[in-house]
């Protein structure tokens, strides 16, 4: 079998590929040029070339479906070697903006939401991922595939930075050795050069692992998938609550090396009804008391078989109020995609009922 080409860092591509000024060559061709044929390497010796497509593969993942919403995001759904798929999805946060001389005032920004498995072992029973079960972890190349294919796809120039975030199938500690090497390997100078502190890998809180990742000190910001403040309900959302609490969440969140610059961010799924209530901000606000955090609340975006609805407007921002008016920075975030089959896993779900369907009436 090929060896992925996106699972080395600069320094592993030099080790066997000699000499070392070719590795950086390959580097520039597939993260500045987003070439993926070996033979279009045109300053590579032919012989080089014939060798590299016979040891590395480029093209590890195929697109099934595209979907565009009416906010410019996009969801794709990816299909792997093995035939197994996965999704990604590309957001643009802002357009670019121009005075009235024409001259660019703001660039565009945009962020890119990276799976870290196929499936996903956490089991929160308001994400659509977990209907699907876990099938496996993505290796370091497809978790940098899905960054080059968003980019190129979108036209989006080498120089241009994008935002990296590890927020959507599967649980990224879960994967941590394959996540972390592929923060590595997306942070290289001579490639697509996304620093660390642009990268920002959530998790549902393995309270071991994010001790371990903070020990890495990688660079990388955390965002932890809170939802609720107290044990009883935490643990009927996300079942893994069971083994590792709030209170131990919050303590490993404390050993985690923070950037002057930057918060960690605590995302609450707001759900009508059950943790939308101005008691629950109060909670909230004493158990981040000390951490150096941002909340990030998240309007919960209903699909097909979910029993949670989508809560009051009015009411999130009450609740919002709350925190800020008493000094805990606090947004709201602005739904996107909710047209696209938004939800994490729904892409890939309706993709393998349509298959089942077709084989069944062939």
């Amino acid at each position: 079998m090929k060896k992925n080409i996106y699972d080395y860092t600069l320094d592993e591509l030099k080790e066997s590929i000699k000499p070392h000024f070719r590795a950086k060559q390959i580097y520039h061709w597939l993260y500045i040029r987003y070439e993926n044929d070996f033979f279009k390497m045109e300053n590579l010796p032919k012989e080089m070339r014939e060798n590299l497509s016979k040891e590395y593969q480029i093209k590890n993942l195929e697109t099934i479906r595209i979907q565009t919403s009416k906010d410019g995001s996009k969801k794709y759904l990816f299909r792997t070697n093995d035939g197994l798929s996965f999704e990604s999805v590309f957001i643009k946060m802002r357009d670019k903006k121009r005075n009235t001389a024409g001259k660019i005032i703001e660039s565009e920004k945009w962020t890119f939401c990276l799976s870290s498995q196929i499936g996903c072992k956490v089991g929160c029973v308001f994400c659509y991922t977990a209907k699907g079960g876990f099938v496996r972890n993505l290796s370091s190349g497809e978790i940098v595939e899905q960054v080059v294919w968003l980019k190129k796809d979108n036209r989006i120039p080498p120089e241009k930075r994008v935002n990296i975030v590890y927020m959507g199938m599967g649980e990224p500690l879960d994967n941590i050795q394959n996540v972390t090497h592929a923060i590595k390997i997306l942070s290289e100078l001579d490639g697509l050069s996304i620093s660390a502190r642009r990268q920002t890998l959530s998790t549902s809180g393995i309270a071991p692992k994010i001790i371990k990742l903070g020990a890495m000190n990688l660079g990388v910001q955390l965002a932890i998938s809170l939802h609720a403040v107290d044990d009883n309900l935490r643990s009927k959302l996300i079942p893994m609550n069971k083994a590792y609490n709030i209170q131990s969440v919050i303590h490993a969140v404390k050993t985690f090396p923070v950037d002057e610059r930057k918060k960690i961010m605590f995302e609450y799924l707001v759900i009508k009804d059950i943790n939308d209530d101005i008691e629950s901000a109060k909670k909230l606000l004493k158990l981040l008391d000390g951490i150096k955090a941002k909340v990030n609340l998240i309007l919960f975006n209903p699909h097909e078989g979910s029993e949670f609805q989508r809560p009051d407007l009015k009411r999130v921002k009450t609740f919002a109020d709350y925190l800020i008016n008493k000094g805990l920075l606090c947004t709201i975030r602005e739904s996107k995609g909710i047209d696209i089959s938004a939800a994490c896993g729904q892409l890939r779900e309706k993709e393998l009922e349509d298959s089942l369907k077709l084989k069944c009436f062939t």
